[in-house]
This record gives structure tokens, C-alpha cells and sequence, in this order.
């Protein structure tokens, strides 16, 4: 078992190190595009493409206010733990009141570092 908690540690290093060199790579590649005003392009043996995409974001209040019914609101929306625990920690809302929609869920972490 030490061997396979070992390998693991080392797995989850090796891919934190290759997800920051991935980073690296890709901002360093798409700068390149960008500088020769290019979309797609060849490099060596390899295309390189960029693809320019919209992301779309709602801001909650204004989605909110938009909406003809407010029981739509519910159809939308799902809960977000940390703005709840936000608003228990204004004293907005109370543990109290929350607890009839909470359930428990155990969940098995597993974190590995080197001594």
C-alpha cells in the first residue's frame, strides 16, 4: 500500500507540473498567433489553431429582476453552499431556518503529501 500512496503523490506532482508547463505553453503559443495576426497557422509539423469563443455570464440581480414570474427564479437557480454560508454568517439567515433543506452527505477525501 506505501507503494501506491508513493506512485500517487508522485502522479499528482508530475501533473501539477505539467498542468503549469501546459499553461505556460499555451500563453506563449497563443501570444505568437496573436502577434502575427493569425488564427491558424503551421509550425513545424503541427497546426495551430485558435478558436475566439463567448462565454456567457448572468449576473444573479439583474437576471432576477428580468424574469416576469419569480417562481421562475427557482427553475434557474440552484444553491450555492458558500452563499449560504455567507448569508448565515451576516445573520441573514439562520441555521435554523436552512436545516429542513439540508441533507448529509458523507464524502471520502483523499489528500497525500510528503512528509
Amino acid at each position: 500500500m506505501e507503494q501506491k500512496v508513493q506512485t500517487y503523490f508522485d502522479l499528482k506532482q508530475q501533473q501539477k507540473d505539467i498542468e503549469q508547463q501546459l499553461s505556460v505553453l499555451r500563453d506563449e503559443i497563443v501570444a505568437y498567433c496573436a502577434e502575427q495576426g493569425v488564427y491558424e497557422t503551421q509550425v513545424g509539423g503541427y497546426t495551430v489553431k485558435t478558436v475566439l469563443q463567448n462565454r456567457k455570464e448572468y449576473d444573479d440581480q439583474k437576471l432576477y429582476a428580468s424574469l416576469p414570474d419569480p417562481d421562475i427564479w427557482r427553475l434557474l437557480s440552484k444553491v450555492d453552499s458558500h452563499k449560504l454560508k455567507s448569508l448565515i454568517k451576516l445573520n441573514i439567515l439562520s441555521e435554523e431556518q436552512i436545516n429542513p433543506a439540508c441533507t448529509v452527505k458523507q464524502v471520502t477525501l483523499l489528500q497525500v503529501d510528503k512528509l
